[in-house]
């Protein structure tokens, strides 16, 4: 908690928040009238749950730092990064939690930032504290290094170096800032948002149709403003809501509002939940969207290709970026690694998985590529004596007789 300290007594800034719309070259405003941050967005319903997948996809499978010794690959427990990252990073954050925070930072605006707490001499981590991007100002300085602001809650600000922040970049233009993904996708959002707020209002009004009171005769101010007055009475909550309209001065009312059906808000609105997900690289079906076409067939191969191609580009990214800036030079030099194992995602039914395992443990015809040990590891089993040593593979030629068959007694010739 000293970073948190620290930051205090600071002279207080600007609000970190106009800071930002003043960055992105005024407020974050859509076309269609919506104002769109990472917020806001998050009032989407498709792009929380885009936002869902990503977090879910990296925060529940294991996160181990490893060493390579040699052909061997073994997971590390005795140094401080692998309780950080396996079981708590910060005194308020599980690993799921914290993982759950710097994915969706990174997915919704480009970039997450997290403040690496090292101490004494070997300047060895002791916290990893994540930070509000909004929060968070990057510069990168003539010499090419990068430095960063980083605002509290109350406005003081704070300059560190890189070392002092682990950054988490998605797709960048510029190489060291991270593309502001929900600025780029504003419109589909704002569209999204629109959408929803008209249909809220449509629902609001009781779902009744308006149009035009018209009058044959001239209205006198006076008449204009009781009439609108009166008609206000029907709004719900009203004395007159659900009860027909009643008019003099041969007034006649025409109906000129489209409903739900003629603004095809159901198509509409479908259409805004393929473009999130195309967006932000999620297959509508992970979000609980599905037209006809998917059967159950298709849908596993669906959730086989969302593991390749979209939870496997992040886990190597924060794999990539963890090694870089959690570990030292040292450390990598000794082999150390950090890696995510979303082999629990793979599985299937026990059928399935009783198919795989066979055969990687391999037969008396064919090599295996597990152990016993490996494949009981996997259904969360303790470890067997020899379960560690793979079978020996004995070949025989396919006319061999079997082995309890005596063999043949030599004839004189």
């Amino acid at each position: 908690m000293g970073f948190l300290a620290r930051l205090l007594g600071f002279e207080a800034k600007s609000d970190p928040t106009l800071r930002e719309a003043a960055a992105r070259g005024g407020l974050p405003v859509a076309r269609s009238g919506a104002q769109v941050t990472a917020e806001t967005a998050l009032y989407v319903s498709t792009v929380l749950a885009c936002a869902r997948v990503y977090m879910n996809g990296t925060a529940q499978v294991p996160w181990r730092l490893m060493q390579a010794t040699g052909d061997k690959r073994l997971p590390v427990t005795d140094l401080a990064l692998a309780k950080l990252l396996t079981r708590r990073p910060n005194p308020w954050q599980t690993s799921y939690e914290f993982r759950e925070t710097i994915t969706l930072h990174a997915m919704l605006t480009g970039n997450a930032y997290v403040f690496v707490n090292r101490v004494g001499t070997k300047r060895e981590i002791r916290e990893l504290i994540p930070l509000e991007p909004k929060l968070v100002e990057v510069k990168r300085k003539p010499d090419l290094t990068l430095e960063y602001k980083v605002s509290s809650d109350q406005g003081a600000a704070q300059t560190f170096g890189a070392d002092a922040i682990w950054h988490v970049r998605g797709p960048s233009w510029n190489s060291w800032l991270g593309l502001d993904v929900i600025k780029h996708a504003r419109e589909a959002v704002g569209l999204a948002i629109t959408l929803e707020r008209s249909q809220a209002e449509f629902q609001q009004n009781g779902a009744q149709t308006s149009g035009v009171l018209a009058a044959k005769h001239k209205l006198s101010p006076e008449r204009f403003e009781f009439l609108s007055a009166w008609i206000d009475k029907p709004l719900p909550g009203g004395e007159r809501f659900g009860k027909p309209l009643v008019v003099d001065d041969e007034a006649e009312y025409m109906n000129r509002s489209f409903s739900a059906v003629d603004q095809q808000l159901v198509e509409s609105r479908k259409m805004q939940i393929e473009e999130i997900c195309r967006t932000f690289g999620v297959m509508p079906i992970m979000v609980g969207y599905s037209d006809k076409t998917a059967t159950y067939a298709s849908a596993e191969q669906m959730f086989l290709a969302h593991v390749v191609h979209t939870l496997s580009p992040w886990y190597k990214r924060l794999e990539e970026s963890a090694d870089a800036n959690l570990l030292t030079e040292e450390e990598r030099d000794a082999g150390y690694y950090t890696k995510f194992f979303p082999n629990a995602l793979m599985r299937g039914a026990a059928k399935d998985r009783s198919e795989f395992y066979k055969n990687a443990l391999g037969d008396t015809q064919r090599p295996g590529y597990m152990t016993r040990n490996e494949v009981r590891a996997l259904e969360d089993l303790n470890p067997v004596d020899g379960g560690d040593e793979f079978p020996a593979l004995i070949t025989k030629p396919d006319n061999a007789p079997p082995d309890d068959d005596p063999p043949e007694e030599p004839t004189d010739a």
